[in-house]
Formats: C-alpha cells, structure tokens, sequence
C-alpha cells in the first residue's frame, strides 16, 4: 500500500504529526517499535508548562510558544490536563530575590491574555502553601497545568485513526530506501511499503532511524536522562512545589496519585536510548533535594515507584547537560523523496511542533496544508466543566463510586459514556481486578487505544498498577493472556 506519508515513533511528536497530517487530508501510517508513548512520552515531569527555568538560557520563543500551547491545551483536553499552583520557596535559593520576581513577571508577560491566575509572592496566610515547609517562609507562587502525557499521546493517536491514520504498534521499521522517486520501507511486520515522504520521530533512537534509512545528517543529539520517584504524599493538597537546588538545577514535588508525591528530575548525560533507568544516585539526589525544604522526611527505601526517560535534546554545544536547549529543530532532506527528523521537543510543544513538521512535509510533497488543530478538541475532551461531569458520571453509575468515576471521567472525559453505555449493574461492568480497574475497562483499552500487555493498561493508559497488590497484578495479567479481545481499528 502507498502513503503520503510514514511516521516513525509513536511519541508525542508522531503522535502529534500524525493527528496534524491526517486532518489535512494525507494518507498516513505511522509505525512504532513498542508501544504509544512507550519511551520519553511517558517518562516526563508531566507538567503543560513554559520552563520557568528556561528563561535563564535566554530561551524566550520557546517559552512564548509553550505558554501560548498550555492555553490551548487547556481548552483542548480538560479532562487530562488541570491547572495546578507552584509555589516557590526562596529558602536555599541561589538566585537573588528581585531575580526570581523579574523571571516571574516575565513568564506571566510571555503567557499573553492567560486564563491561569498571574504570580504573586507567598503571604502570611498561605498556610497550605507554607505549613509543610521547614525554615523560611518567604517564596513565590505561580500557575502552569498537569498532565496526563501517555493518555496524552494516545489522545493525539486516537484523534488520528478516527481521521483515517494508521497506527501500526509493536511495528519497527528495518529499513527504507528511495526507489522511483518515493520511499520503499521494510517492516517487522512483514510488509513493505511505499510512501512519498518520511518523518523521523524516532526521538532518543533519532539517529538509529537515520542509519535505516541511509540519509546522512549533520545535526547531533544529545541523549539526556531525566529520572524521577514516587513516595507517600508529602503534603497535603491540590498545588505542587518548585525547589531550588545549590547546583542551581529546580526539583518539582508534584500531587501524584491520590496519596504520593511525584519528585523530579535529573538531567544526566547517557550515552543509549536504553540508559533510562533511575540509578540509585539521583534517587538519592531527588530524596535530599525536597528534604531540604519539607518537614516530612524521605529516603530512598520509601520510593514506591521511579520512572527514567531519555530526552532526545538536540546538540547546541552547550557544555552542561541541564543548559541544552529544550527547543526542538526540524531537518529536512531533500536529497530525493522528502526525509524529516525530529531533534528534540516537549509534551507542551508537541501540537506546534506537528503544525511546522506537517507544513514543511506538505510544501516538499506540493500539498497545500493550513493548521487544523490549534482549536481542535482531543477525543473526550468537549467538556465546559469537568467537575460537573465527574458528578454527573457519579450519578448515572452510583456502583462505581465517587473515586471510579472521577478517575474514569479524567482518563477518558466524555467517551466515559460510551464505554459504559450497556452497563446497568455492577454485574455488567465484568471482571473486577482490583483498584476499580474492571473487565469493561480492559477490553476499551485493548479494542480501542492499541493496549496489548498488562504494562500498557496497568502503567500507561493508567497508573493502577501502583494502587495493585503484586497478586492482583499477576491475576490481571493471567486474564490479559487468555481473554478473547479484538482490536476496533483492524475490523
């Protein structure tokens, strides 16, 4: 079969590229070794966020661009990303007072007409805000938003098929060539097929795909690991912290999960894709880093969960890992049939990145292309007000339970209804495997978002693997193995 356009890696970025390709009319197949969002897409500090610390690099277009996304990725997915407040100690800072306030004032500047609450310093009665410090209470307090970014991704992917794109998992490219003024790619599925161009969104295997494909680059990338824990809550409420570290490095402590704290990250050089592993020095790192500020203690023996991804930085020559340039650069070659890699890039930027990526394609391909989702609603999310939904979810499934049905309701907003449609009793909702996760949950996440291993239900489509006993994760697992489950996009 011929495609417009061969997509590798299901990232946010090809994700993205490929929900932007097929609204504009191109015959897309994107292809992904393991699973969406598998890698670096699920291993983010899982913020929608400029970079606050961005500014100190001068990275100002950047951070504009972020912050003009986290407004439309608000509008777009309420349902997976929520605004969240940061408060800023200055205990310990390394940065003068008067330097901090001006960052801030520039981050609300850069933001435009934003509908999050501007910056402002702590007062004497933001208890909740001081009362899990120790030492000072002096600081800052500003606005950025939380995001879900596997179910992110998959919403991008989602958005994609329902547009006509193919969306080929556990699917590796083994090779490609130019041959009679198209691309001829080899996959591990057996086929082999023709496309007029393709995008390389390989993301840490970048430079793998190139190899593949025979295309010679100049540009470098830099692999940098970004690693973070989970431990018992912290804190109590819905804000999160932003922590200043003598090596001038910032650690988030984030609401995870109901009753965790999410801690990261680092920035460590690596030399492999498959590097992305918490070592126990920076889970060392990250416990010392919010013990200097929280009266509540942490050591490594209380992690109950890390995750490590490998961020695909491209190679700006800056010396230190933690100054390369989050910004993402998109290389086009035209040696032939049209080939475009992606270096670098963000969960928050991911969309803009797809409207350039998809423009610059369709111009080499003689395809006139116009962005079609910078209003574009993601699959669930045509919600005014998710609080209200949740209730009324809660209502119209009083056997769920107020928590299920908050849960469900924000992983998948209003496709909530269609996946309980036909549920009238307990008894319809199936299996029932622990931590409110249910058959009827199960075979949705197999037949219509690509899951096809415990992992990719327990860990990325949701976090319930964290809140299952190891017995019941292995008793899921044993009904994954043998339960008959059809997948909608190959009927």
């Amino acid at each position: 079969m011929s495609y417009d356009l061969l997509i590798i890696g299901g990232g946010i970025n090809g994700c993205a590229i490929a929900r932007e390709a097929a609204l504009n009319g191109m015959r897309v197949l994107l292809v992904e070794k393991d699973d969406l969002a598998s890698h670096t897409s699920s291993a983010s500090t899982k913020l929608i966020h400029g970079g606050l610390r961005y500014l100190e690099t001068y990275q100002f277009r950047l951070v504009h661009e972020a912050l003009e996304e986290r407004e439309r990725l608000l509008a777009a997915a309420p349902h997976l990303i929520r605004p969240m407040r940061f408060v800023l100690p200055h205990a310990h800072s390394v940065r003068p007072w008067w330097m901090v306030r001006v960052g801030l004032w520039l981050y609300d500047l850069l933001a435009g007409r934003s509908s999050l609450p501007r910056s402002r310093g702590l007062r004497t009665d933001d208890v909740a805000y001081t009362a899990p410090l120790k030492g000072e209470h002096r600081g800052f307090v500003y606005s950025d938003a939380w995001v879900d970014d596997a179910r992110l991704t998959v919403a991008n992917a989602l958005d994609a098929a329902a547009n006509g794109a193919e969306i080929a998992t556990r699917t590796e490219l083994l090779a490609a060539a130019r041959v009679d003024g198209g691309w001829e790619a080899t996959l591990s599925d057996g086929r082999t097929v023709a496309a007029r161009a393709i995008v390389n969104a390989g993301g840490p295997w970048v430079r793998k795909v190139l190899d593949r494909t025979g295309v010679a680059s100049g540009s470098g990338v830099r692999l940098v690991k970004g690693s973070h824990i989970v431990v018992p809550r912290l804190f109590e409420g819905d804000h999160a912290y932003i922590l200043q570290q003598p090596d001038r490095r910032i650690v988030f402590a984030i609401p995870y999960e109901g009753g965790y704290t999410e801690i990261g990250t680092t920035d460590v050089a690596v030399d492999q894709p498959t590097d992305a592993i918490c070592s126990n020095a920076e889970k060392a790192y990250l416990c010392e880093a919010v013990n200097r500020y929280f009266a509540r203690q942490v050591a490594p023996g209380d992690i109950r969960w890390c995750w490590s991804g490998v961020r695909p930085l491209f190679d700006d020559g800056a010396a230190a890992a933690q100054t390369v340039t989050r910004d993402y650069v998109l290389e086009l070659d035209r040696e032939g049939p049209p080939l475009l890699s992606i270096f670098g890039g963000k969960i928050t930027t991911g969309r803009a990145l797809a409207e350039e990526a998809v423009a610059k394609v369709g111009a080499a391909l003689g395809i006139d292309t116009v962005p079609r989702t910078r209003a574009r609603i993601f699959p669930g999310g045509g919600i005014a007000d998710i609080d209200a939904l949740c209730a009324q979810v809660a209502r119209r499934w009083p056997f769920l339970g107020t928590e299920r049905a908050r849960r469900m309701t924000h992983a998948y907003g209003t496709a909530v209804a269609e996946m309980l449609r036909d549920v009238a009793s307990p008894a319809e909702l199936g299996r029932e495997f622990g931590a409110g996760l249910s058959e009827v949950e199960a075979r949705w996440l197999w037949e219509r978002e690509w899951a096809r291993t415990p992992e990719d239900v327990l860990w990325r489509r949701s976090k319930l693997g964290l809140h299952l006993s190891d017995a019941e994760q292995a008793a899921f697992a044993a009904w994954w193995a043998t339960a008959p489950l059809t997948n909608r996009w190959e009927t």
